[in-house]
């Protein structure tokens, strides 16, 4: 896993030598495990391994170039977090993925379930780009895995299925007229 040695030190990628070592120290100071206030070992560790890599210029340039690789990622991410198309992509695929399970359950109440390989091939959708769509059905009991290894609509997955759709007017007068 990545770490971001100048966010562990509060500094700049642009930071001097000048700079990494006052602020090593000062943070050293703080979190060294003698210190009983506010030491920290495994802060210090982290500090310790940033600093000896920062103040290296053959290491310092190495870790550049890793931390420029992170750096394009993380604004992929941050890109991606602010188009909204996304969400609304998701969101349909878990709505479609629903109705599907849902309508499976119907047909076949006793054999409820839909295999993997099918629910790509009726979605059109790879694998890997339903792994976090499944996962958060899942997480949310609206899906399951079922004892045959496929995957099924739950109680739960039903009634969310049956909220997003508007009651129809008809139903909505026989209801108020109960009342």
């Amino acid at each position: 896993m990545f770490t971001d040695y100048y966010e562990l030190l509060e500094i700049s990628p642009r930071a001097n030598l000048e700079t990494i070592e006052g602020i090593f120290r000062y943070f050293a100071m703080r979190y060294h495990p003698d210190n009983q206030d506010t030491g920290d070992e495994v802060r210090f560790s982290e500090l310790v391994e940033a600093h000896n890599t920062l103040k290296d210029p053959v290491k310092r340039a190495q870790y550049d170039i890793e931390y420029k690789e992170h750096l394009n990622i993380r604004l992929d991410l941050a890109q991606e977090a602010s188009n909204s198309k996304g969400i609304e992509r998701d969101s349909d695929l878990q709505a479609k993925l629903l109705s599907l399970l849902y309508a499976k359950r119907r047909q076949d109440v006793n054999n409820p379930g839909i295999g993997d390989v099918e629910i790509e091939r009726l979605l059109d959708c790879p694998r890997e780009h339903l792994e976090f769509h499944l996962w958060y059905l899942k997480a949310k009991g609206w899906i399951a895995r079922i004892e045959n290894g496929t995957i099924a609509i739950t109680i739960e997955g039903i009634d969310r299925a049956n909220s997003e759709y508007p009651r129809k007017a008809a139903v909505t007068r026989l209801l108020d007229h109960a009342h």
